[in-house]
């Protein structure tokens, strides 16, 4: 297989790729079900782009990566110039200081991710049975991408750590993070989570339900085609509102919801709470085969603890009735300790073309290690936990 040539390209725009090709390297689980994850699909970074969300002054360029072998693809990778930090959740922003203040240019550079969306999945996807030359083929390809156009560096942020063990082995500087995660240990329902709780974490739990579902009105969970484009209209309030106030604008365009609309509702897990038949919050989740993503949340009310029953609460209640091993509840947020997501390592790769710079960054990531080993430790626990189930669970 090897000795035949590879082809590495690079593309300003997914419809220049076959969907069956990207998919096939993306979720070729997916011929039996649902991919691991939606993020990596064509639909959804498809999405992405036709809505404008990626792309014109948005700071993501796409520079799509494809391998192909024997006219074949094998291989791709969602690959973006990137004229700034933002919408990574893997912060490098000391780092472009450094570098440019020392003199050099740190952007444009190249990031392997998923847009606005700090989800462990994939990042170099290969056909099966082509995971090692697919995944080198990219890597190459990338950071030839960035020595011909003196780009500073490239980065592939919430990869798996397989592929940040591969990535390493092959010279890239590994960094690790740190989320909140729920598992569902065979749950039959919510109460049997409940019951491995602390007294005090199980009495707050409930506490928090009932005043948030003290509201006024209901509570609904939407998926497919129960949802609605008036849902879009009322989450689109929800979602501007938080981006106002985290980033200062907000990511997506409002048509990347009518796109969502289109190709990506059963990938989707909507709950509101309406109040005098009114959505006056919401939060957003993506299904993947075995986790549940939490991804969005807003309001235009505000009412105590919705915003924990919204995206914590049902989140746990939607992955024990169907069967989800876990639930990721995005970036940040150690409150979510106490409800019962507990902190896990996350991952990305990371080249640079300077290679005393290179050298800084890696003093810099062996220190960072070992200071979020030892937090994810201590916050572990502290978990919420009955100390001897933790304890059996170790």
């Amino acid at each position: 297989m090897t000795d035949t040539p590879i082809e590495v390209a690079a593309h300003p725009s997914l419809a220049d790729i076959h969907p069956a090709d990207w998919d096939d390297c993306a979720c070729p689980e997916a011929t039996d079900g649902r991919p691991y994850d939606p993020f990596t699909t064509y639909r959804f970074l498809k999405a992405l782009e036709d809505s404008g969300s990626v792309g014109g002054a948005s700071g993501w360029q796409p520079r799509y990566l494809t391998v192909r072998q024997n006219g074949q693809m094998i291989a791709a990778a969602p690959l973006y110039a990137k004229g700034h930090s933002q919408g990574e959740y893997i912060f490098d922003h000391n780092w472009a200081h450094a570098y440019e203040n020392a003199g050099g240019r740190y952007y444009p550079k190249l990031q392997i991710a998923v847009p606005f969306t700090p989800a462990t999945g994939r990042r170099f996807l290969t056909r099966p049975g082509y995971e090692v030359i697919g995944m080198s083929a990219l890597i190459q390809g990338a950071i030839q991408i960035a020595a011909d156009n003196e780009i500073s560096s490239v980065h592939a942020t919430f990869c798996t750590e397989a592929e940040a063990i591969a990535g390493a082995e092959m010279g890239l500087l590994a960094r690790i993070g740190q989320q909140f995660h729920w598992v569902n240990d065979g749950y039959k329902d919510f109460d049997a989570f409940l019951a491995t709780l602390s007294s005090r974490k199980r009495k707050n739990i409930r506490k928090e339900r009932a005043q948030a579902q003290s509201f006024g009105g209901d509570i609904i969970t939407l998926t497919g085609d129960d949802i609605q484009p008036e849902h879009w209209d009322a989450f689109w309030q929800f979602y501007q509102d938080t981006g106002n106030r985290k980033w200062g604008t907000p990511y997506l365009t409002r048509n990347f919801f009518d796109c969502a609309q289109e190709t990506l509702r059963d990938d989707m897990m909507m709950v509101l709470a309406v109040r005098d038949g009114r959505a006056v919050a919401g939060a957003l989740n993506f299904i993947g085969r075995e986790t549940l993503y939490g991804r969005y949340w807003g309001c235009i009310e505000h009412h105590p603890c919705l915003h924990f029953e919204l995206c914590y609460y049902q989140a746990i209640e939607f992955a024990i009735t169907h069967g989800l091993s876990r639930v990721e509840a995005g970036a940040q947020g150690e409150h979510k300790l106490a409800r019962g997501y507990l902190p896990v390592t996350t991952h990305s790769l990371h080249w640079f073309g300077d290679p005393g710079f290179r050298d800084a960054v890696a003093r810099y990531l062996d220190a960072e290690r070992d200071a979020i080993d030892h937090e994810i430790e201590v916050l572990t626990s502290y978990g919420p936990f009955r100390k001897t189930n933790r304890e059996e669970q170790q």
